[in-house]
């Protein structure tokens, strides 16, 4: 069942998703070589729980962290670890996910490690611009299936392969709610969207082939081939006239919507 929420539920998904992205800014900033994704994973818990909420991934289905931390080839749902020493020319997707007020907040970054190669800094523009694409493509009254097909279509058309065994999905009281969002397929398909629809939004990219496997710690999915992979993320709510990005930081939402222009990172989109 897809829920569209109230005014009120609006406004709690909205707090937690700017914790969340508040707090996936200093975790962008803390990334350096020497650094260990443990080191990241104490931030985040930190800083999550100072602001008022707890980690939505710790214990999730026996999930041993606060956020998940893929290192290169990984795609999602690394562990971190203190053996895991970020080095320069790494790349790092972060994924954090909150609880607070009974709603949850999910959003994720993919950040390079000091100077990385030019490969791997096309991997992640293209990945997060395919991100703005599919949330350019949420509006009432359009489908679920608009949303991958833009991403899709980037990211193939930059000579990229979009992962299809993860999804994004429904999000609000509780972490995983339905629709499930692919990010591939055809446009017009799909449940309509409608006004308080709340979705988290999630291309999953590999420089390589679309091909992914899960370790024997049975979490860690990395690529088959052993190429990069990058995951951006963001939560958004369908308006009555378009979109509402919840999981910006303050600081960008502010910027954002003092902005006369027409950028695709707005706050809200139209």
């Amino acid at each position: 069942m897809i829920i569209c929420r109230s005014a009120a539920e609006l406004q709690r998904l909205r707090d937690v998703n700017r914790l969340v992205g508040q707090v996936l800014e200093q975790l962008r900033e803390a990334v350096a070589p020497g650094v260990t994704t443990e080191d990241l994973d104490a931030l985040a818990e930190r800083e999550i729980r100072g602001g008022g909420a707890v980690p939505a991934f710790k214990g999730y289905k026996g999930y041993p962290a606060t956020i998940c931390a893929s290192v290169n080839e990984q795609v999602v749902h690394g562990i971190p670890s203190t053996k895991t020493v970020l080095g320069e020319g790494d790349i790092i997707s972060i994924d954090l996910g909150a609880k607070m007020g009974g709603f949850f907040g999910d959003s994720a970054v993919t950040v390079g490690v000091g100077r990385i190669e030019p490969k791997a800094a096309d991997l992640l523009r293209v990945t997060e611009e395919s991100l703005w694409k599919a949330i350019e493509a949420v509006r009432p009254g359009g489908r679920i299936s608009d949303i991958g097909h833009a991403v899709q279509s980037h990211v193939e058309k930059a000579g990229f392969s979009v992962v299809r065994e993860f999804v994004g999905h429904g999000i609000g009281s509780e972490l995983h709610e339905e629709p499930q969002i692919p990010n591939y397929g055809e446009p017009g398909r799909g449940p309509r969207l409608a006004e308080g629809m709340v979705l988290a939004i999630e291309p999953m990219v590999n420089l390589g082939g679309a091909g992914v496997k899960v370790l024997k710690d049975c979490w860690t999915a990395i690529t088959s081939d052993r190429s990069l992979s990058a995951h951006f993320e963001h939560t958004v709510a369908v308006t009555s006239d378009g979109v509402e990005v919840l999981s910006l930081p303050e600081r960008k939402r502010t910027k954002e919507q003092n902005n006369e222009g027409t950028s695709v990172s707005q706050a809200h989109l139209r």
